[in-house]
């Protein structure tokens, strides 16, 4: 397959053009990845059950991971949604469009493979003006997750989803790098008190201050169980080499670095700007000065290193509070091992 390529230029004639080309792709019953505020998404008409297989096809994803229904605006999301509780749209009104998904029951407008034959549907409004503008074009729902093989760290450009999937799709709308950098938080919405299912660009302090409270699912990190949301039960996110999470101090650091090239290793550092700077390894990388920062980083960084330029990487754990609980989130699930102190 041919997978072309439509570059944004900010010209709003060429921008135009391009949006209604990879929209015809996708009424047509083809994929075509676009960017969002967080990563980049891999779309097809959510209302087409052999459409949406494509995309399925494309990532090797597994067929009982759920997807993500984008929509324009809430009054498209009222449209393939059952029923929700009163704070829904106070969430709503207050979060969206923006970097948050929210699980609520399906009224069946959505095709069964888009819910993983679950009786619920994750619905999310995107805040991009390319996104925007795709789904207004299209105006149907639109089934995506994020554009990459599965089990790879998620794209936030471009060039990710051309290295992952180029002539496994049918388009790509290249708008350059993303913004929040990890995926949206998904709030299972058919309790009485919001549920997070995954951490994500919305804190769960900003949701306990709309809803007064906010938990976080015990089986977030279960493997057991049906997901009820995407990211719940695979492993995601993986480096070409093995990485290993590390919590504790530079001298902790520095210890496990140096161990590991005694046993002649080549290692990479991914790690804060400071802690970058005071410690020594083969091959390091700043992810950022802080958790906002880190997070924006975190899916170029784990690409960063290939496979026979080093052969472990060594990352600092980052607090789990406002964003870096979705940075940990992310690493935990990328990490071969996690070494607590």
């Amino acid at each position: 397959m041919e997978t072309t390529r439509w570059k944004l230029t900010n010209d709003a004639k060429i921008d135009a053009e391009a949006i209604h080309s990879a929209a015809e792709l996708l009424l047509n019953g083809e994929t075509v990845a676009f960017p969002t505020e967080t990563v980049y998404g891999l779309g097809a008409d959510a209302t087409n059950e052999a459409a949406v297989a494509k995309i399925f096809q494309a990532k090797g994803r597994p067929q009982d991971n759920p997807l993500i229904a984008h929509v324009d605006s809430s009054a498209q999301l009222w449209r393939i949604v059952d029923y929700a509780p009163e704070y829904v749209e106070k969430l709503i009104e207050a979060l969206s469009p923006g970097p948050v998904t929210y699980v609520l029951p399906s009224n069946g407008t959505c095709a069964s493979n888009v819910t993983a034959n679950l009786s619920t549907i994750a619905v999310r409004i995107p805040d991009h003006p390319a996104a925007q503008q795709l789904l207004q074009t299209c105006n149907i729902p639109i089934a995506a997750p994020s554009a990459n093989i599965s089990g790879r760290p998620s794209p936030t450009a471009a060039a990710h989803v051309w290295e992952d999937l180029q002539g496994k799709i049918a388009g790509l709308l290249d708008g350059g790098p993303t913004g929040v950098g990890v995926e949206s938080t998904v709030i299972d919405c058919t309790q009485d008190i919001p549920i997070i299912l995954r951490p994500g660009g919305v804190t769960r302090e900003q949701l306990e201050s709309l809803t007064g409270k906010a938990i976080i699912d015990p089986a977030l990190a279960g493997e057991a169980a049906a997901p009820k949301s995407p990211g719940m039960k695979y492993r995601h996110y993986s480096p070409d080499v093995p990485l290993w999470l590390v919590e504790g101090n530079t001298e902790k650091l520095q210890q496990i670095i140096s161990a590991e090239q005694h046993k002649g290793k080549r290692v990479g550092l991914l790690a804060s700007t400071d802690t970058a700077a005071q410690l020594q390894a083969d091959a390091k990388l700043s992810l950022g000065r802080d958790a906002s920062e880190i997070a924006a980083n975190l899916y170029e960084s784990l690409r960063h290193f290939k496979s026979g330029e080093v052969d472990v990487i060594i990352c600092e754990a980052i607090p789990q509070t406002g964003i870096g609980e979705a940075v940990m989130n992310r690493l935990k699930k990328a990490a071969s091992m996690h070494l607590t102190e």
